[in-house]
């Protein structure tokens, strides 16, 4: 898994990725959690704007996995979305 994304789209990929690999039993929580804030560090702005999630990201990932991810940002990061 990469750190630094080119593209909205290339980032909710790998977030998808990450979350159907936890939802498939392939990966833990703990792996689940440090991932998405890894991303998150290092690309906040392709991943939220205006403290809200970015247009392709709604688009790519849908409702369910962003609820995923708002948690944990919430408890992780501290992030206010």
């Amino acid at each position: 898994m990469k750190l630094f994304y080119k593209t909205q789209r290339e980032l909710a990929v790998s977030l998808n990725s990450v979350i159907d690999a936890y939802w498939g039993n392939k990966i833990d929580e703990d792996v689940l959690v440090k991932s998405v804030t890894d991303i998150y560090i290092n690309n906040p702005s392709k991943l939220l704007k205006e403290g809200a999630f970015t247009t392709i990201l709604r688009q790519q990932c849908g409702k369910r996995r962003l609820e995923v991810i708002e948690q944990i940002l919430k408890s992780a990061v501290g992030s206010r979305i």
